[in-house]
């Protein structure tokens, strides 16, 4: 599923009228049906309901002024209030609005402070409120009055259904400024808006429901729209059928240099994420000191211990017998619990540097070109890095409010820039690759926020190497690990641990192969 831009939504409303020859006001009268169904599906009937619409002189106004029609045909009792002058309404708007007029429905533009009374006083009496007050059109900081209408309706407490957007959230990053319309369902009109996936925006949102209003799915779905929802169909799609005849050595054969003193769990996470998800071999590399700990915890997984002083750590001197060893691997993952210190962080330049074998950085092994992002463009091959906001804003020398302000462009930026993949993990993951396509996952759940998530993710793609068409396992490895997370939270829920989610790991594989499976009994 597309995710559009304000812009780019603006661009097809322009293509549907234009070039298609839909009236502006059919778009209109289509999402008023939308947003009346679905009112009446959140108020269960409204018939006999009082309904709040509050509205601006914007075509989101319009919108609510047409629902506002829709809302008294059914048998409901609709009052509406306008904010704004009336004289300056939109074409389209006004048309809904005269409409609603002449239907004898009452309507009170919010002037003078009686009829911000006369708003407290229906407030107190309505079951459900329609917000149609600013649309994706709003950016920055919301005007007094649109402030203290969105602050009158939040404090009522009702169910409201929000219009394309929830007044007061932006459309293009998710961000809320000051308040917004808590809504308990938005309708979001002709394709669902890249920062409604983000919070705060997105649980602004509450339930979101999406409808096209009648647009041609051509222009909806145009390759020039350059963002992707991430769905399990997706998933499914690029793994690779495995051959009755494999073994071990053609199904991923994975170096994982991780782990330092004290960070040994991050490098057992990412190694039995990587086997457990399906991967032929897995070998650890490790500092020598600690590989005693690693031969009690890891079975399956192999260790590769490398000559550490007793230091608990690697250093550049393990550089060129570690590149000499990939050699012999499909894939390196790098990074999980390395250690922040500097010689570690050389070490993975070097490595960086000097290998001809893809490459997975995560955590450490991001933090060792934190600032120095032109490096990644030297790698052999386009790596994969896996950076939390924080990992990501210490890469490129910003803050992370001024990254999740324009995490969009900033990410596209840099992908392309450095020749990188970047998964870049929040409450909502983004995949962008460096020819500037980006995927959002909105999976997951607040379970996640765990320790040790973020190894678990960096095994998974790495694991996936071999089973899942060519660029594509940064995508199957974020919805597979957001789909476990979502297993182990239905058993245990806020108190699941990274191994949980690892657990979960062959459940999800074996629900997205079921009819593989089953064409095979």
């Amino acid at each position: 599923m597309k995710l559009t831009t304000v812009a780019e939504m603006r661009n097809i409303d322009r293509r549907a009228i234009q070039e298609i020859g839909i009236p502006e006001v059919v778009l209109m009268e289509n999402a008023a049906r939308e947003v009346f169904l679905a009112l009446d599906s959140l108020l269960e009937g409204v018939a006999g309901k009082r309904i709040c619409v509050v509205a601006g002189i914007g075509n989101n106004g319009g919108d609510a002024f047409a629902a506002a029609r829709y809302i008294a045909n059914a048998g409901g009792r609709p009052k509406v209030f306008v904010l704004g002058q009336t004289e300056r309404m939109s074409a389209s708007a006004a048309v809904n609005f005269n409409v609603i007029c002449n239907m004898g429905i009452e309507v009170f533009n919010l002037r003078e402070e009686r009829d911000w009374d006369k708003l407290q006083v229906v407030l107190k009496t309505a079951d459900g409120v329609v917000d149609g007050l600013l649309g994706t059109g709003f950016h920055g900081t919301l005007r007094p009055e649109a402030r203290r209408l969105i602050e009158a309706v939040n404090r009522a407490g009702l169910r409201v259904l929000s219009i394309d957007v929830p007044s007061g959230v932006e459309a293009d990053n998710g961000q809320v400024e000051d308040v917004a319309v808590a809504a308990a369902m938005t309708v979001t009109l002709g394709a669902p808006k890249w920062g409604m996936m983000f919070a705060p925006g997105s649980v602004y949102c509450g339930k979101l429901l999406s409808d096209g209003i009648g647009i041609p799915s051509g222009i909806l779905e145009d390759d020039r729209i350059r963002q992707e929802l991430l769905l399990e169909d997706g998933a499914r799609q690029w793994l690779l059928p495995r051959p009755v005849d494999c073994h071990k050595g053609n199904c991923g054969r994975i170096l994982v240099i991780a782990g330092s003193r004290g960070m040994t769990g991050a490098a057992v996470l990412a190694s039995r994420a990587a086997l457990g998800i399906g991967a032929g071999i897995v070998t650890l590399a490790c500092p020598e000191s600690l590989n005693d700990i690693y031969e009690a915890k890891l079975t399956e997984v192999m260790t590769l211990p490398v000559q550490d002083n007793g230091s608990g750590h690697f250093s550049l001197d393990n550089a060129e017998e570690l590149l000499s060893a990939a050699s012999g691997y499909d894939l390196v993952l790098l990074g999980p619990g390395l250690g922040r210190t500097e010689e570690a962080q050389s070490f993975v330049r070097a490595f960086a540097a000097g290998t001809d074998v893809p490459l997975v950085l995560d955590a450490d092994g991001i933090y060792a070109f934190r600032e120095r992002g032109e490096l990644l463009a030297k790698c052999r091959h386009v790596p994969v890095l896996t950076p939390h906001l924080g990992e990501m804003a210490c890469l490129l020398g910003i803050t992370v409010p001024e990254l999740k302000e324009e995490l969009l462009e900033l990410g596209r930026e840099a992908a392309k820039e450095y020749n990188t993949v970047f998964v870049i993990k929040s409450e909502t993951t983004v995949v962008i690759y460096p020819d500037g396509m980006a995927y959002v996952s909105n999976g997951g759940n607040p379970g996640m926020a765990t320790a040790g998530c973020g190894d678990v993710l960096a095994g998974t793609i790495a694991g996936l190497y071999k089973q899942v068409m060519e660029g594509r396992q940064p995508l199957a490895g974020v919805y597979i690990h957001s789909r476990a997370g979502e297993l182990a939270y239905e058993q245990k829920g806020n108190c699941l641990i990274a191994g949980d989610i690892e657990e979960m790991l062959p459940e999800v594989m074996k629900e997205l192969t079921r009819d593989e499976a089953e064409l095979c009994q």
